[in-house]
């Protein structure tokens, strides 16, 4: 049977580039015919970059704005710190596009329906039922039955993402960086893209938004009063543009673990906080090793592919998780941006070690000794 791949987003479409460059016909399941702008995932750190060119996406010529520096800011300091390779700030609109062309050019078929569970080996949608005996869900931070995720934490992490348009005030201060805007209970990032467009991504404790009523709008007013450097990035008229929200987000999750048939890629095999900026690394290195694995030893190489991703993504998602610990609490991200400023290796190292590469992994060889 054609391998189903349940999410056309980066890891589903990186899963269908692969699997189509060994000569399967892997079969993409998306609830929309049309790309969608998720709210996740505007920057592409020099990770993402290799993945992409490893995929034969040419990215570069999608118009995204390059980025060369990392700016943190803290309630009364700010440091910034060259970033050890050039990224680039790209809106998931674009990315997404152009994954999914690469993958229906090389042969993947796209199916849009609504997936509503997963049973075994089907997929039960609105449409119809749809039977492979392996199945790769990649439906990024939404769940499915039959497959959720944990869900532990008291105050869960949500995600308020606001895109505003080009401003030429804002341009200036922006430009070149990815800003790190730590508060407590949270942290935006922002990062220019394509059209120089503004997007800025909120990453807090359902707590700080209920203290706000539950409004986004009234929160992000009462983070410019609270941080002006935050302020001065909100353009006039940012209240005329929609907050747009996603709910209870597992920071920190692995997979540790699948059953035969089923690999889990993106936000469903592993979770890191996005400070990291490697959201989308994560995601398109899930796909592309779970779909060299099915390759490799079909169906059966689900559990150990799964094993093998997690200990990939182990140290990445520890160190975001220790860095987000800090960014939430104002007196340690004071601490954390006079440390960068002192000694900016430290910031540099930080960044490398939460990067993954899974591009020396591939193949029989590597399938055997990884399973171990």
């Amino acid at each position: 049977m054609d391998p189903l791949i349940l999410g056309a987003g980066p890891g589903g479409c990186a899963a269908a580039i692969v699997l189509a460059q060994g000569g399967a016909a892997p079969v993409l399941i998306d609830r929309a015919a049309q790309v969608d702008d998720p709210l996740c995932g505007g920057f592409l750190s020099w990770q993402t970059l290799r993945s992409l060119s490893e995929l034969g996406v040419p990215v570069l010529q999608l118009g995204g704005h390059r980025v060369h520096r990392l700016r943190l800011f803290s309630r009364t300091r700010q440091v910034s710190v060259p970033l050890p390779h050039p990224a680039t700030g790209l809106s998931r609109h674009a990315l997404d596009q152009a994954l999914r062309h690469r993958a229906l050019e090389l042969g993947a078929r796209l199916e849009v329906d609504v997936i509503r569970s997963v049973e075994g080996d089907r997929l039960i949608g609105r449409s119809r039922d749809w039977r492979s005996s392996a199945i790769f869900l990649a439906s990024g931070k939404h769940d499915v039955r039959g497959e959720r995720r944990p869900r532990r934490d008291a105050d869960p992490a949500l995600g308020l993402r606001l895109r505003l348009p080009f401003d030429q005030q804002v341009s200036q201060r922006v430009s070149g960086s990815i800003e790190l805007h730590l508060f407590h209970g949270g942290y935006a990032g922002i990062v220019m893209q394509e059209g120089g467009s503004l997007n800025i991504c909120l990453a807090l404790k359902k707590s700080l938004l209920a203290s706000a009523g539950s409004e986004p709008q009234v929160l992000v007013e009462r983070l410019a009063q609270a941080y002006p450097a935050f302020a001065d990035r909100l353009a006039a008229g940012w209240e005329d543009h929609r907050v747009e929200t996603i709910g209870s987000v597992p920071y920190g999750w692995i997979a540790q673990s699948t059953r035969t048939g089923l690999f889990r890629l993106g936000d469903q095999a592993a979770v890191i906080p996005s400070l990291a900026g490697e959201g989308n690394s994560i995601a398109l290195a899930s796909g592309m090793m779970a779909a060299r694995y099915w390759l490799a030893g079909g169906a059966e190489a689900a559990p150990a592919y799964q094993r093998a991703f997690a200990r990939r993504a182990k140290r990445p998602v520890m160190l975001a998780r220790a860095a987000r610990a800090i960014a939430e609490r104002d007196a340690l991200a004071d601490w954390g941006v006079t440390l960068a400023r002192l000694l900016p290796f430290v910031v540099n190292t930080t960044m490398e070690l939460t990067r993954i590469d899974v591009r020396k992994q591939s193949g029989p060889g590597a399938l055997q000794r990884l399973s171990l």
